[in-house]
């Protein structure tokens, strides 16, 4: 539930409209959605087999330390905390508020909405990753059945729509940009390895089922999107889910998608609280961020104050709604440091360290590409914001460099 939370946030309620903008046929969206999510599996055997060597808190943060230097690893950790991570969570944050905000007859402003969302979140993984892992597994219950009644309503309610008008060309990189971003967040999973029973054995097990599961739910979507709209009302829909819903059920399915939009984006907050203060935990410890980051509650055994951190600044993003701005930094930031952690996999074979990732190293440089060209392709389509997304990102290094030095 933790991976498959980590994945599915509210795009996949929007993002088939822009796959079937970039492709011809159906056969084409359909494929690009399955390209992804083979890329998608690949990289979870990649971090499965990473979270057997090192099953620690923090996750892809530890992997990049070992296998490179930890100023490396502080620069991950930095960009998660104020690009990558808090910008998705402040997202979510503000997509919960705005289509739960009707349903429950609530007037209050969307970033406090927001913020409240953020702050109940806060407050249950503080009770330690029991908890938290009992509300995440409900959300991602609940989530399933949202996109479960989206592909029932395009696949068995209503009459399949006809299609009208020629096709556009086909860009099938242009395609897999957005589908390969709503594949990404399984590695979130391996921030809390350190918390589970048998991580060396549950973690790759997880990473792979869930990667596979997702892969199910998003092609079903796709396929029940296309079917219900055709290529041609796919292309031209705002919000290709409600569309679907209400071409099924009428005005009950608007009420219905956005129950399920509310809901899958609150899952996504609750999994980005539950794991990703792991790593700031992690780089406490290792003295290259506040110490306090680095101590768990005596009483839940979380590290509150990381979790705090964490909900703090994402909070305040949803309140100021800078985190408009800052969506547009996350995909190359993101694959950068996928294609990075991939990498890891060479230097710790160096080392004489076993590998049993299957096809490697084809499999394993085929990944490290494809997230070479996910960047390439961000920084062509918008240069400024990916450049500023970077600048962001290095600017971490001379808070690193005078962190040791204060330290030392």
């Amino acid at each position: 539930m933790v991976v498959m939370g980590g994945i599915v946030g509210s795009g996949i309620f929007v993002t088939p409209a822009t796959v079937a903008a970039s492709t011809a046929t159906r056969a084409q969206m359909l494929g690009a959605w399955g390209v992804g999510g083979a890329a998608a599996l690949i990289g979870a055997f990649i971090y499965a087999d990473l979270s057997r060597r090192r099953p620690f808190a923090g996750g892809q943060y530890v992997y990049l330390r070992d296998a490179y230097h930890p100023a490396l690893a502080f620069l991950y950790g930095w960009a998660l905390l104020l690009v990558i991570q808090t910008g998705g969570m402040a997202a979510c944050a503000i997509t919960f508020a705005r289509y739960s905000a009707p349903l429950l007859g609530l007037h209050l402003p969307e970033g406090t909405l927001a913020a409240v969302a953020m702050a109940a979140l806060v407050a249950v993984n503080c009770l330690g990753v029991a908890a938290g892992a009992r509300v995440q597994s409900g959300l991602m219950v609940l989530k399933i059945a949202a996109i479960a009644a989206l592909i029932g309503c395009g696949l068995w309610l209503g009459a399949p729509a006809a299609e009208a008008g020629p096709g556009v060309p086909a860009s099938l990189g242009a395609a897999l940009i957005p589908v390969l971003f709503s594949y990404g967040g399984f590695q979130t999973a391996c921030f809390v390895a350190e918390e589970l029973r048998d991580p060396r054995r549950d973690l790759p097990r997880a990473l792979v089922a869930g990667v596979l599961g997702v892969a199910i739910l998003y092609v079903g979507a796709a396929l029940a999107c296309v079917r219900a709209l055709g290529m041609d009302g796919l292309r031209h829909s705002a919000a290709p889910a409600l569309d679907v819903a209400t071409r099924a059920l009428g005005p009950r399915g608007g009420a219905l998608i956005a129950a399920g939009v509310a809901i899958s984006s609150l899952g996504f907050l609750s999994q980005s609280i539950l794991t990703a203060p792991r790593v700031y935990f992690a780089m406490g410890e290792d003295g290259a961020f506040l110490r306090g980051m680095g101590r768990v509650s005596e009483t839940t055994r979380a590290p509150v104050a990381a979790i705090v951190l964490q909900g703090t600044v994402a909070a305040l993003m949803a309140l100021w709604g800078t985190f408009e701005v800052l969506l547009r930094y996350v995909v190359s930031i993101d694959f950068i440091f996928f294609a990075l952690t991939a990498g890891t996999l060479f230097v710790f074979g160096r080392r004489g360290e076993e590998t049993r990732m299957p096809g490697h190293p084809v499999t394993t440089l085929l990944f490290i590409g494809i997230c070479a060209l996910v960047v390439i392709a961000t920084f062509v389509h918008d240069a400024a914001h990916s450049l500023i997304g970077l600048a962001l990102t290095l600017a971490g290094l001379p808070v690193y460099l005078l962190w040791r030095r204060r330290m030392t």
